[in-house]
């Protein structure tokens, strides 16, 4: 069975992925240009301490945000948990 869960892009864990379902009306125009867009696939790839950068993959494309406006977009993560037979 597939579980999706919603989270801010801040909250993802390493090698994560998501899919971005949200982003604040404000910040749409300024991050198309970085191919971050609802509907895309995103991967975190790595997050600084202590309220640093954050940085991600769209596509082939590598990016880095601030932590500040990673919170500002909402991603679902897809659990598949029907590898090991778990309901």
């Amino acid at each position: 069975m597939t579980k999706t869960s919603a989270m801010k892009l801040s909250e993802l864990q390493y090698g994560q992925k998501a899919l971005i379902t949200g982003i604040e009306p404000g910040l749409k125009r300024r991050l198309v240009c970085r191919g971050i867009r609802v509907g895309k696939e995103i991967r975190m790839d790595t997050k600084q301490p202590i309220n640093g950068p954050v940085v991600v993959t769209i596509g082939k494309s590598t990016t880095s945000l601030g932590l500040n406006l990673a919170k500002q977009i909402t991603v679902e993560v897809k659990d598949d948990n029907s590898a090991d037979g778990s309901p």
